[in-house]
């Protein structure tokens, strides 16, 4: 038989077991700089959390800077990071290739996201190493992965869309850089986004798998620069079957007339994808476009829809506010 203090000690222990438990289960937690949220960091946030949750877990942001490397990685799956204003809230780091033994373009992040199911709303992510060669903004690996109202600071190489067969989806995003600040082999979409360039150099550097469909698609999205930028590609090819695609998107002055370039690689001509449709602007003569580039038909344009080109075999709905775990296989 349980003596008093016994019984006294197990509903101790239950009582301090459920509170753990429910403690881990949190659909939402809080975090702070200052030390009045349930965190003081967002690494700190991340690791608490269970793996592959079966249910999403929302992680607010409070304004701040917050100076860290940040790393989500596979097995934390459904996370949202939510800051109030990108303005006010921003995640900063300075490494960069080189900088020490060890350090090259794919560790040189300032947030990996490796973790399936995430998504990012209202927060700056910043790489300040300067221009100093690949610096890394965030490294994407997961798929079903949404930025919204973000702000992506950097310099060469700010944002790297990393594997094939990961979809990614900007929604009113600012992405600014220098060369090849969006860079990879990922299908991402853009959506009413600004590609602010800050130096003569190149947009996008994709390297698209041959057997992947899409590769990068911009829609409604302005290109700008800095008022000393005047000559600026739309892209270059990292990899032989490179896809682009610019559909109704208003092009500054800085954007070269030929528009592309060839990596010095005229073979690759013949496989890249590089298209246009319904540019306007100073920077949006089409006629004078390189040859091997393509310019769409209202037909052909309109296959680039969200639906068409992140759904995928599980029907993702990358608009939906509800989350990203509608489309998961739990």
């Amino acid at each position: 038989m349980l003596t008093k203090c016994k019984i006294i000690c197990v509903g101790f222990w239950m009582a301090m077991s459920f509170s753990t438990l429910n403690a881990a289960e949190k659909v939402e937690v809080v975090v702070c700089g200052n030390g009045s949220g349930d965190y003081s960091t967002v690494q700190s946030a991340i690791d608490a959390q269970r793996a592959f949750s079966p249910r999403p877990i929302t992680i607010h942001l409070k304004p701040g800077v917050y100076r860290e490397k940040v790393a989500i990685p596979v097995w934390m799956t459904g996370i949202t990071l939510k800051g109030e204003d990108a303005a006010t809230t921003v995640i900063t780091w300075d490494d960069f290739s080189g900088k020490r033994d060890g350090m090259h373009t794919f560790n040189s992040f300032t947030i990996l996201i490796a973790g399936n199911d995430f998504t990012a709303e209202n927060i700056t992510f910043e790489n300040r190493a300067g221009s100093v060669g690949q610096a890394v903004v965030v490294h994407v690996e997961g798929d079903r992965v949404v930025f919204r109202k973000c702000r992506f600071l950097g310099h060469q190489d700010t944002v790297y869309t990393g594997r094939e067969n990961s979809r990614q989806f900007f929604d009113n995003c600012y992405i600014e850089g220098t060369t090849d600040f969006i860079f990879g082999g990922s299908t991402a979409f853009f959506r009413n986004c600004t590609l602010h360039s800050l130096r003569n150099s190149y947009i996008t550097a994709a390297s698209t798998p041959a057997n992947i469909e899409f590769g990068y698609v911009f829609v409604d999205c302005r290109l700008t620069a800095a008022d000393e930028v005047d000559r600026v590609y739309l892209g270059r090819p990292w990899r032989d079957y490179a896809k682009t695609v610019f559909i109704n998107c208003e092009m500054g002055a800085h954007i070269r007339d030929e528009g592309w370039h060839n990596w010095n690689r005229p073979a690759v001509e013949q496989l890249v994808f590089y298209a246009e449709y319904g540019s306007f602007g100073p920077g949006a003569n089409c006629l004078k476009r390189v040859d091997w580039a393509r310019r769409l038909n209202s037909s052909e344009a309109s296959a680039y829809s969200i639906a068409n080109v992140l759904g995928g075999f599980d029907n993702w709905d990358a608009t939906s506010t509800d989350g990203n775990y509608g489309a998961s296989l739990y």
